[in-house]
């Protein structure tokens, strides 16, 4: 369960009493795995905010990387449009207009009688 700051805030004090009353637990509840997993908690949180920031800059450098390649095919489909007719390319430009097809909007409501 991902904890919020409350909560978090709840779990260490809840804790830290425990620790200063041990007598009260019961056998059954185990005290020092809660303390330990506590621990792994505080040592795992500063890898995690490190895997989240290289994965926003990984996003980043693919975002940046599909718009360079996008401006770069459409400037170079810009370029087959106009230096390309007559050089046998018609068919594969075509093709590749596929992409800026638009579909007629069917509208929803019928007409009224």
């Amino acid at each position: 369960m991902k904890m919020g700051n409350r909560s978090e805030a709840f779990c260490r004090e809840t804790l830290m009493v425990l620790a200063q009353n041990t007598r009260l637990l019961p056998p059954s509840f185990d005290f020092a795995e809660a303390q330990k997993d506590l621990a792994h908690l505080d040592k795992i949180r500063p890898r995690a905010a490190r895997l989240r920031r290289l994965l926003e800059k990984a996003d980043d450098g693919e975002t940046a990387l599909g718009s360079d390649v996008m401006s770069a095919a459409l400037e170079g489909y810009a370029l087959l449009k106009v230096f390309g007719k007559g050089a046998g390319l018609d068919a594969l430009r075509q093709g590749m207009s596929a992409r800026f097809t638009r579909r007629a909007k069917i509208n929803a409501l019928p007409a009224a009688a």
